[in-house]
């Protein structure tokens, strides 16, 4: 068994129409997904993603309206990359940035490419990455209706860098429980790929051996995904998970995909997600994200949950 790559990253809002403004409209991704987070329904659960929502596309985030500052630490996601599909995407995005007053870095190479490191409006770190040199997992495609030109938009999900005090226990986690590759090493990082690597299977990390745990809020990250081709795969990988002494919560059905979740040896977030069935089991895809979307064990609550929301108009023009 090999993991494909990554699946998705999720991570807290607190204001769920500013995110889906900024998102959207700054960002140019689709939402192709709005429901509600299934183990806590009064929340958003918002998915953006390329223009179906392919598995490895999906940059995610709950809503929890009183979520605080996040101050930055180990034990922590802390940083997600966007892939674009040329260098010249990053000069139309720096541009881009500085007519929306959004806080950003120099274009600057890392590990072989170029990339441009800037945050969202609730700070939440972002690094987007250039695919021109790129050779392995397949990128997405950016939406056709987006509020960015096609040819720089965001197609999918680049590298997750994680930091945390004990760099040897989360190798040893990626590489001899879950089959990562050792790709090399830039600065203080060290590249870890799966699948066919490239920008779309790669985890950076980073160690800080006397950092403090981050203290998680708005613009922080709660957990990365990684793919599997299906359940069948997904049970397998539970018991190699379970057969190495790591406590899980077993198979999970999300609905759109099957999930299975663990905590890494530095109490970072895992999970497995299989790479169907996909956003369009209960929407038309040229309608993705324009309704509510509930799993079928939370229709019979619609009503109680759509009013514990605050409207969100999503409807497409």
């Amino acid at each position: 068994m090999q993991l494909k790559g990554i699946h998705h990253v999720s991570a807290i809002t607190a204001n769920a129409k500013n995110n889906y403004d900024f998102y959207t409209d700054v960002m140019g991704m689709r939402l192709v997904k709005k429901t509600v987070n299934q183990d806590a329904p009064s929340m958003y659960h918002l998915f953006y993603a390329d223009e179906k929502g392919r598995p490895g596309t999906d940059l995610t985030f709950f809503e929890i309206h009183r979520a605080g500052h996040t101050y930055p630490g180990t034990r922590s996601i802390s940083t997600t990359s966007l892939r674009v599909k040329s260098d010249k995407s990053l000069e139309y995005w720096k541009k881009r940035f500085e007519e929306h007053s959004i806080e950003q870095e120099d274009i600057k190479e890392r590990f072989g490419r170029k990339t441009l490191s800037f945050r969202d409006p609730e700070g939440q770190r972002l690094i987007l990455i250039s695919d021109e040199n790129n050779n392995g997992v397949e990128a997405g495609q950016a939406w056709e209706h987006s509020s960015v030109p096609e040819e720089y938009g965001i197609t999918g999900l680049g590298p997750v860098h994680l930091t945390v005090n004990e760099a040897a226990k989360t190798e040893k986690v990626l590489t001899e429980l879950l089959g990562f590759r050792k790709k090399g090493t830039y600065e203080q990082w060290d590249v870890y790929e799966t699948g066919e690597g490239g920008t779309g299977a790669e985890v950076h990390v980073e160690e800080v051996p006397d950092g403090q745990p981050e203290k998680p809020g708005r613009g922080s990250v709660h957990h990365v995904a990684f793919r599997v081709n299906d359940e069948d795969e997904l049970q397998k990988w539970q018991e190699v998970i379970q057969a190495a002494g790591y406590p899980n919560s077993g198979l999970v059905d999300r609905y759109y995909f099957k999930s299975l979740y663990f905590r890494e040896a530095n109490h970072i977030l895992f999970e497995l997600a299989t790479d169907g069935p996909g956003f369009a089991t209960d929407e038309d895809e040229d309608h993705l994200g324009e309704s509510l979307a509930l799993p079928p064990f939370l229709e019979h609550k619609r009503q109680e949950i759509e009013e514990s929301l605050t409207p969100l108009d999503t409807s497409q023009p």
